[in-house]
């Protein structure tokens, strides 16, 4: 499992001119989901997510994370996270899963999230539509996060 993860003075998503997902100050995260995604890996990033230290306290770098600051979460499928742009000009989107067993994962993603942390400071956008993100970088910081970042193999 992939993420990128922005933090952000504001977020939307918007599908079909309709606003689905909305916050101020907090985290947004890009998730894409691989064929060989576990449970282990929803559980890795839900932990990860919530927990990383992107924000200052009292003027200190880098000392709470989202959850601690009590921000807000909004969160957007994104299988093209997975693709390979390795040969030729294509991206390669072998490595996604496949629609429906992704979208469970993410439900289980989102669940597991909502479960972990307050349900009323977690958004996200329309799994598998044409979404239009608006990002507010806030630094900018923007970190990738693998689940298995130590069991890919290289290629």
């Amino acid at each position: 499992m992939k993420a990128v993860v922005q933090r952000v003075a504001k977020a939307s998503v918007t599908v079909d001119n309709r606003v689905v997902g909305s916050i101020q100050k907090g985290l947004c995260i890009l998730l894409g989901i691989g064929t060989d995604d576990t449970e282990k890996d929803v559980d890795y990033m839900v932990n990860k997510i919530l927990n990383i230290r992107v924000f200052d306290d009292n003027g200190t770098m880098w000392k709470k994370g989202v959850k601690d600051s009590g921000l807000e979460l909004l969160c957007v499928s994104q299988f093209t996270l997975q693709g390979s742009t390795v040969k030729g000009n294509k991206p390669d989107f072998h490595k996604a899963m496949k629609t429906e067993s992704a979208k469970m994962m993410y439900q289980q993603f989102m669940d597991k999230l909502g479960k972990a942390y307050d349900p009323s400071k977690i958004q996200d956008g329309e799994f598998g539509a044409m979404m239009m993100v608006d990002i507010s970088n806030d630094g900018p910081v923007t970190l990738q996060l693998d689940s298995r970042k130590f069991t890919y193999d290289s290629v």
